[in-house]
């Protein structure tokens, strides 16, 4: 399957549309949209239209505002759900409440609420323009296999970074494919522990156990910065090992 990486304006979100590898009948392909963090909405629709997709699903890696924010708006645009790990699911009503947001709308509690805030201020939005999507699936367990239309990926969970944070496998054509790695794993680095629903132990296992059993020629897209490959994670990553 292809993924095509839209960056979002607000904390550089990777937001990515993953698409089948089956043509339908007119011609057209499905896809799923993951991560779709604020002001990713247009990038997606032109994405789409571009290459003749038919999205079937958003999906998000977790339940944090800067991957959740368009997700309305893409949800609405093509009615589809936002599917998501179901220990993510109360984030995406109460978004910013979630990450420490003093009042839930009035008043930053943390480094992390305030320069997101900032960020959104900085692309004319605020914490209340924010709408959570029309239609929210969960799915459950440590493995989840996710269909939509001709999309076919592997859930697996990974928690430490939020209680549901999640890793989708995506399978390649000829080769052994992509892992979305969200918030867990960057190039280098790896999701932090310190905000609200984290966990230091968590994510250690999720390191050792999830990210440390990962095929090594998986590259990864992760939910900020630039692209890398687990093996290059795992021989590097001093979070890892490296």
């Amino acid at each position: 399957m292809d993924v095509h990486v839209v960056v979002a304006p607000v904390f550089g979100t990777n937001c990515c549309v993953v698409v089948a590898d089956v043509e339908r009948p007119d011609g057209r392909r499905d896809c799923v949209v993951v991560d779709a963090g604020a002001g990713t909405a247009a990038g997606v629709a032109q994405v789409v239209d571009t290459h003749g997709l038919v999205p079937r699903a958003v999906l998000a890696t977790h339940g944090h505002v800067d991957h959740t924010w368009d997700a309305a708006d893409v949800c609405g645009t093509y009615g589809v759900p936002l599917r998501l790990h179901a220990a993510d699911v109360y984030r995406v009503s109460d978004p910013f409440g979630t990450i420490g947001l003093g009042g839930h709308l009035d008043a930053p509690a943390t480094a992390v609420s305030d320069a997101l805030v900032q960020a959104l201020t900085d692309f004319g939005r605020t914490p209340r323009d924010y709408r959570a999507p029309f239609a929210v699936e969960d799915f459950e367990g440590p493995v989840a296999d996710l269909v939509a239309g001709d999309v076919r990926l592997r859930a697996v969970h990974a928690p430490g970074h939020t209680e549901g944070s999640t890793l989708y496998l995506v399978p390649g054509a000829t080769g052994p494919g992509v892992v979305l790695s969200g918030d867990v794993l960057f190039a280098g680095g790896v999701g932090r522990t310190d905000l609200p629903g984290a966990d230091v132990d968590a994510m250690l296992a999720t390191l050792r156990d999830v990210v440390g059993a990962l095929e090594p020629e998986l590259g990864v897209v992760p939910g900020h910065g630039p692209t890398t490959t687990v093996r290059h994670e795992l021989a590097t990553n001093p979070f890892l090992g490296g």
